[in-house]
């Protein structure tokens, strides 16, 4: 790796950054590299457990390891214990990513029963402490995803940046909802854009949630004035969503893949999936992805049904190619 780079560098490669937000069990090696050949510009891991990293778990080793045509490139690390905390930042550091991303946003209630991910957003100042200790520990920029606040009463988002910025960290990310919410309701884009609009922050403000159209990412990133837009939900099944975003920045017209397109890019996608699992695990885990794949197909259904009880790459294959013949 050359020079360690800073986040604003690295943004500023960019004319309109886009980042693929880490999902766990989506964004794994063999989807981020689809979603980064169809143009997505910033890569981060799978969230991954500091405690498990920390004890050198094997499956966590393997979240965190990357290929160098996936940079710019972080790893996302979660966990309410300062020693695990740095521990594992420190491991992360050794493969050498581009930056470390703390994951203070996670609502699911495994994570935050045990004091992690948006459970923190109860505790500000441990939130604060935590990070600085991070931030501390490594030589690499450090940079947090999390999320307005705890629940409607309580959306702190615009102090909270401020506190971490001023304690190191080099950029931060907005999923533009509370813990509350999970995943429901709608995004509340005005927050996100109050804390890129406050005169005292110098870092870049990247904006998440409810991005699923090139059209809406560009109307956001304009209205809002954010350094960047993270993409989740939406790029499942639908890796093509980067490389419109990009078309519609240079005016060109939209890419709408063909059928054997949608296919030959779930195969890649299956294929390089089991290079790295094993054919059995990485058909099981694709089934998450056939919705997005083949969206808005008449009578698939049928064939959707066959995907995901299919236990061989080939046999889903052939279920494929059979629709196509029917078209």
């Amino acid at each position: 790796m050359c020079a360690i780079m800073h986040i604003k560098e690295i943004i500023d490669n960019f004319s309109f950054p886009v980042y693929l937000a880490p999902m766990e069990g989506i964004t794994d090696h063999a989807f981020r590299m689809i979603c980064k050949e169809k143009g997505a510009d910033i890569l981060i891991s799978e969230f991954i457990s500091s405690d498990a990293l920390s004890r050198e778990v094997e499956k966590s080793i393997v979240k965190m390891r990357f290929d160098e045509r996936e940079r710019p490139f972080g790893v996302q690390i979660f966990g309410h214990n300062e020693e695990s905390l740095i521990t594992a930042a420190r491991i992360a550091a050794e493969g050498r990513p581009d930056f470390i991303d703390i994951n203070w946003g996670c609502p699911v209630r495994k994570v935050v029963n045990k004091g992690a991910g948006s459970a923190i957003l109860q505790d500000i100042p441990k939130m604060v402490a935590l990070t600085s200790a991070v931030v501390k520990a490594v030589s690499l920029p450090v940079t947090v995803k999390t999320r307005l606040g705890w629940d409607h009463t309580s959306k702190p988002i615009v102090e909270v940046a401020e506190r971490l910025q001023d304690i190191g960290i080099e950029a931060i990310a907005i999923h533009g909802r509370t813990r509350s919410q999970m995943y429901g309701g709608e995004a509340d884009w005005n927050l996100i854009g109050a804390v890129k609009s406050n005169p005292r922050m110098r870092i870049p403000v990247i904006g998440n949630g409810d991005i699923d159209s090139a059209e809406k990412a560009l109307d956001y990133h304009n209205r809002y004035g954010v350094d960047g837009i993270m993409i989740g939900r939406a790029a499942i099944g639908n890796p093509w969503i980067f490389q419109n975003i990009k078309q519609l920045i240079e005016n060109k017209p939209l890419v709408s893949p063909t059928y054997m397109e949608r296919v030959e890019t779930a195969l890649h996608h299956l294929r390089t999936s089991a290079e790295d699992k094993g054919e059995r695990r990485a058909v099981l885990e694709m089934r998450t992805q056939y919705a997005g794949y083949f969206k808005g197909l008449r009578n698939f259904k049928s064939v959707r049904m066959k995907l995901m009880t299919a236990s061989t790459i080939e046999e889903c294959r052939q279920h494929m190619l059979a629709y196509s013949d029917e078209l």
